[in-house]
């Protein structure tokens, strides 16, 4: 066979194909090695721990609801037409039955489990919760100083919906006084067939007045109406259906109220927090305004003679006197709103301020 000598034409073609392919090779090699590296991706971040869930315990959700069944009592009193002297004597044993610093922490009590009933508040609180360092400096700050609770985000949607809420029984128990203290006066007309035994002097005067002494003990919860102010505290929802916004400043009661809340919130009211918030009930200001009404209403007992002057004893310093309590606990009352919802600081790591 043969020897195939490859023509000097084709052999030079195909070297010349191998020399670029090697040159090409070689540029491509340079140019790798001077480009930038992909940067790596950046590590994911494990998703921030939620806040402890919100923990409020047993003896609030009581004491609110000594406080919560006294104003249904009161809620009950005839504004007016009163038919007897019993029938009299009847509402003054109600409304004498309680005693006023316990009437005081209740009051204070079902605020902040009002104020538990505020999105924009447990919402503005429990952001500062995930972190434990974090949560933990705000528990100190609030337990140390209450006011700090009236700082953060939401407190005015948080008083509002709590002034709100109570304004409806001060109004409620304004309209029973008015009614009564003005049936003490309509009795006494000559027309009035109630007039007879309305204008003679009270019986035995001394025990009726020993009686309401005695009726001023503290009341027992009730445990059905504990139960369900314990829910609501807990789930956010079943005690109010008007939202409105109440800027500072704030009453000292009201402040207690926040700072119980604010510590439900961040998980630092529950059972082993009761020194705490047994503590944040304790107000003198909302105290000494219910200590007073009770004196108020011995004083008035003691002078009455004629039934109609009894009549007036009770509108006076047992329905109107707890509604004049309680807005003096609330305070102004709020602007009202439509709407309200809530903002989240860009930072949720951010601390605010006061």
């Amino acid at each position: 066979m043969p020897d195939f000598k490859p023509r000097p034409a084709l052999l030079r073609q195909w070297t010349a194909g191998r020399t670029l392919t090697a040159a090409a090779l070689a540029a491509a090699t340079v140019l790798a090695s001077c480009s930038t590296p992909a940067p790596e991706a950046p590590p994911v971040e494990p998703p921030a721990a939620p806040p402890p869930p919100i923990a409020l315990n047993q003896s609030v959700a009581e004491a609110a609801s000594v406080y919560v069944a006294f104003v249904r009592d009161l809620n009950t009193i005839k504004a007016g037409g009163f038919q007897s002297a019993e029938e009299i004597q009847a509402e003054i044993r109600k409304g004498a039955a309680y005693d006023a610093a316990q009437m005081s922490r209740g009051m204070i009590a079902y605020g902040a489990i009002l104020a538990l009933q505020s999105p924009e508040y447990v919402a503005g609180v429990r952001q500062y919760g995930s972190n434990p360092a974090q949560r933990q400096e705000m528990i100190s700050r609030i337990v140390a100083d209450p006011a700090y609770a009236a700082t953060l985000p939401g407190a005015d949607a948080a008083v509002g919906l709590m002034v709100t809420t109570l304004i409806r029984d001060i109004d409620a128990l304004t309209y029973i006084a008015d009614g009564v203290e003005a049936d003490a006066y309509k009795i006494q007309e000559r027309n009035d067939p109630r007039r007879r035994w309305a204008t003679q002097h009270v019986a035995d005067r001394t025990t009726r007045l020993e009686g309401a002494k005695s009726l001023s003990v503290p009341r027992l919860p009730s445990a059905e109406e504990s139960a369900r102010l314990f829910a609501a505290a807990h789930s956010g929802n079943g005690l109010v259906s008007e939202r409105a916004l109440r800027g500072a400043p704030y009453t000292p009661a009201v402040v207690n109220s926040l700072a119980i809340a604010a510590l439900a919130a961040l998980g630092a009211a529950g059972d082993e927090a009761k020194a705490n918030t047994d503590a944040l009930t304790v107000e003198s200001n909302n105290e000494f305004c219910l200590s007073m009404s009770k004196l108020m209403l011995y004083q008035c007992l003691a002078a009455s003679r004629p039934n109609y002057e009894d009549i007036f004893c009770t509108g006076r310093h047992i329905v109107r006197d707890l509604a004049q309590c309680t807005s003096q606990y609330a305070g102004p009352r709020p602007t009202s709103v439509p709407t309200i919802s809530v903002v989240q600081p860009a930072d949720s790591q951010s601390q605010p301020t006061g």
